[in-house]
């Protein structure tokens, strides 16, 4: 196995853009690899580690669509049961059309519509359903006061129709809290974490829980930079990053727990959730936290058969979109060194799940810096590791 091109390329982005970065890499079960290089602390050169506690973002979606999975296969739900039969403020939705007309939904929103992003709503936090929620609870809104805000304004398309990233993982977490009775974190907790042995999360952010975590960087080109702020110029020389805080835009309440963006917990933990997945939901202590039918169903091509278009982000080539996963299908289009069975998702501040059940590996690769450079980085990850591993 040749490690030292995994350990080569996140020295490369370390020494470009990137402040931190660490990867941990999993088969049959057992750590083959774990590197990290650059700063968890750039001003007090802390290096990164991979121990330290991280802003998730969207990796947290796989999360959510695994627990709310857990409750499909347990015969709770079905994927084209309607939303309104687990949270009945969506049984009378309305769309509002291009030209501003507001008519009433074709169709129910249903449970498989929010896996895949099809249900109609957008990524606005300011909406004026979410505003609602924040008035009638006075800011304290909880994940289920959020999303029956969410209920009172019209879609932006007819659900089903067309995917668009948005708020839908969110309203699947509440969907898990009233079906199983659980709060959203208690549940997930109980449900995939503890099985794993990892109690180190959390999905809200009182102080405590922001002590632990790792700055938080952004990336500014030169031209951009803001000579009155305090600034950190990067190696590739033409940008410098800027600490903006460990806060989270999707904390939306201080009760608020976000399925699609909440979770805190440092990348060795998330990498056994990945490893659990790549082995067909078996954790080291024999336990399942999903089924290997319910594993294949959620990396199950969702678009191709409804026909549904939008999954057409550039660093998703050759992919397709499941239950909130994408999907290798195309090696030829994605310029893929790896194979079809590879299936996850990244996160706004660079970490990026791989889950390979045909090889039973997982590849955790964590960041934390905003607009984190995706296109550039997310396959380049995917590629090496499986030539290092010569897979």
């Amino acid at each position: 196995m040749r490690f030292e091109l995994i350990k080569e390329l996140l020295d490369r982005f370390t020494n470009w853009r990137i402040p931190g970065a660490a990867i941990v890499v999993k088969q049959g079960g057992k750590e083959i690899f774990k590197y990290s290089a650059g700063y968890a602390d750039l001003e007090n050169k802390i290096p990164m580690t991979g121990e330290e506690t991280l802003n998730m973002y969207s990796c947290s979606k796989v999360v959510t669509v695994v627990s709310a999975l857990q409750l499909l296969e347990r015969g709770l739900f079905l994927l084209d049961d309607p939303l309104y039969s687990v949270i009945p403020e969506f049984k009378d939705m309305y769309v509002k059309n291009e030209n501003g007309e507001i008519v009433k939904a074709e169709k129910p929103i249903t449970m498989r519509h929010l896996f895949t992003m099809s249900a109609g709503f957008s990524y606005n936090l300011n909406s004026e359903g979410l505003k609602r929620a924040k008035e009638w609870t006075n800011g304290k809104m909880d994940t289920l006061d959020a999303i029956k805000g969410l209920a009172t304004e019209p879609l932006h398309f007819q659900p089903g129709s067309r995917w668009a990233y948005s708020l839908c993982h969110d309203v699947l977490a509440g969907a898990v809290e009233v079906i199983s009775g659980k709060k959203f974190s208690e549940y997930v907790k109980e449900n995939i974490f503890a099985p794993l042995g990892v109690t180190n999360i959390s999905y809200t952010r009182p102080q405590s829980v922001k002590d632990k975590i790792a700055e938080q960087y952004e990336f500014i080109p030169n031209e951009k930079c803001d000579q009155n702020d305090i600034l950190i110029p990067a190696p590739s020389g033409d940008g410098c990053w800027k600490n903006i805080g460990k806060d989270v835009m999707y904390q939306l309440g201080e009760n608020y727990e976000s399925g699609g963006a909440g979770l805190a917990i440092c990348a060795s933990d998330y990498s056994k959730f990945a490893d659990a997945l790549a082995n067909y939901g078996m954790c080291p202590n024999g336990e399942i936290i999903l089924s290997k039918g319910a594993i294949r169903l959620l990396a199950e091509d969702q678009m191709t058969p409804y026909g549904i278009p939008g999954f057409d982000w550039p660093q998703f080539a050759g992919y397709t979109y499941g239950l909130g996963v994408k999907k290798l299908s195309d090696i030829a289009k994605g310029g893929a060194v790896g194979t079809t069975s590879e299936f996850g998702w990244d996160g706004a501040a660079g970490s990026i799940a791989f889950i390979d059940p045909e090889n039973e590996l997982s590849i955790f690769y964590s960041q934390h810096m905003l607009n984190s450079q995706a296109p550039f980085i997310n396959n380049r990850v995917r590629n090496t590791v499986y030539a290092a591993l010569n897979l």
